[in-house]
């Protein structure tokens, strides 16, 4: 039996979903179905030209992973347009990240970044260091993820669960500190 799958992190959902030979009906065409996190990975490595250790870190996987879902990828869209046949971008186990924004305080250039990139060391526009997170970015809106809850688990805090007493210590009885002695 395989190991199950770990989750990959990508940018965000293509924008099209099916890929076709023009002036061919979508009925009569065998389906080659390419996953997002394979999508990702061309975007990655194709597009944005990074190496495949960079690319690995961001989408969260090794190098020999992130090496074998690239090569999978480029032989599916191979295939499709070698034979003629529509690709479906759809499925895998995958985490879309949300995007980050920063602004530069020399120029007030404002640019999004994905999590889990790390922060820029400068403007890309002006090569300022004097930049921060936009102001809609750190946390002052309110509601979940903006600062104002407890974190992902509302019953975990500290590391120890909070619905059992910590290590050490034992649950006070209801006649605790009435008189008798523990």
């Amino acid at each position: 039996m395989p190991r199950p799958t770990c989750c990959r992190r990508v940018a965000g959902t293509p924008r099209c979903g099916l890929f076709k030979p023009a002036g061919v009906l979508c009925t009569s065409l065998e389906e080659i179905v390419l996953t997002v996190d394979e999508m990702e990975a061309m975007r990655l490595a194709d597009l944005e030209g990074m190496y495949q250790e960079q690319a690995a870190g961001q989408m969260n996987i090794s190098r020999q992973t992130f090496g074998r879902v690239i090569e999978s990828a480029r032989r599916k869209v191979a295939q499709a347009l070698c034979r003629g046949r529509a690709l479906r971008i759809e499925g895998g186990v995958v985490e879309v990240v949300t995007m980050r924004r920063f602004q530069c305080y020399e120029c007030q250039h404002v640019w999004e970044l994905p999590h889990g990139t790390g922060r820029p060391q400068e403007c890309p526009k002006c090569l300022s260091a004097n930049i921060h997170r936009a102001a809609e970015d750190r946390g002052w809106g309110g509601g979940p993820g903006r600062g104002a809850g407890r974190g992902r688990c509302r019953r975990f805090r500290g590391g120890r669960d909070m619905a059992q007493p910590a290590a050490g210590r034992q649950p006070q009885s209801a006649n605790a500190g009435k008189g008798e002695s523990a």
